[in-house]
């Protein structure tokens, strides 16, 4: 997938890319079970997209306790959420036209930005699209890229959807250790992160854990959002739901 940067609703500029590089799988990431957490996950997120609405306004105001969406023209005119979103038949649909990309937040306008641990869980796939792609990002509210990015799926919508934990070293931050589903965007699936701040990030697909990696483990405040291109063949991403709990110690 084309370079990106990630851009904040206070339309900070930042250098992070959608797909990382140089990817590793060193003594970072452990497969297995998720590390036994040391305290508890409580849903306080979840929206199925139930209700439809059409995209250039109503889908913003329906959905307005559910999706922050980065200000149209932002990302150096990248994304113009407004056009591009939309819910029917109770998914979110994101456009894919080649010409402009989508961005933003899950959660209400008060609670989405400050998530320290949780697990957040989104089901979805991708037609067409070819040569376009979707990041879904745990991103740092300080917008720092040191303090830990976590993404999961992401990649180019015609090839194989991976999860990419990045490095926390200031300077190494495109370093990432890269977990492979060896899926397909075309297929309906589940994936989440669970993250315990500190100790451990978990990355499962339909409810089988792929990784767990507990290197590199962010303890601050972080938002879950998702990106897509403006490049690209014609498409759609389509979103059933999403869910977030929140972790207590």
């Amino acid at each position: 997938m084309q370079r990106t940067t990630r851009v904040s609703v206070a339309t900070v500029l930042l250098t992070a890319v959608l797909v990382a590089a140089p990817l590793t799988t060193g003594s970072a990431a452990q497969a297995g079970t998720p590390a036994k957490p040391t305290g508890t996950f409580t849903q306080t997120f979840r929206e199925d997209f139930s209700t439809p609405a059409t995209a250039d306004g109503p889908f913003a105001k329906r959905y307005t306790n559910a999706w922050q969406p980065y200000p149209d023209g932002m990302g150096d005119g990248k994304y113009w959420s407004g056009s591009q979103v939309s819910a029917h038949d109770g998914v979110l649909d994101v456009t894919l036209d080649g010409k402009r990309g989508a961005a933003g937040t899950f959660g209400t306008q008060r609670g989405a930005w400050d998530y320290v641990g949780g697990t957040f869980t989104v089901r979805a796939r991708a037609t067409g699209g070819d040569g376009n792609g979707a990041a879904f990002i745990v991103w740092p509210k300080s917008n720092v890229w040191a303090d830990g990015e976590m993404d999961f799926p992401e990649g180019n919508f015609d090839q194989v959807p991976y999860a990419f934990h990045h490095s926390m070293t200031p300077g190494k931050e495109a370093s990432a250790v890269a977990v492979s589903t060896k899926a397909s965007w075309r297929d309906w699936h589940t994936y989440s992160v669970q993250w315990i701040p500190g100790r451990s990030v978990t990355y499962s697909m339909d409810g089988r854990v792929l990784q767990t990696v507990t290197r590199d483990v962010a303890t601050t405040p972080h938002r879950f959002m998702f990106q897509t291109g403006n490049w690209g063949k014609k498409g759609h991403l389509y979103i059933d739901w999403v869910t977030i709990a929140s972790w207590k110690p």
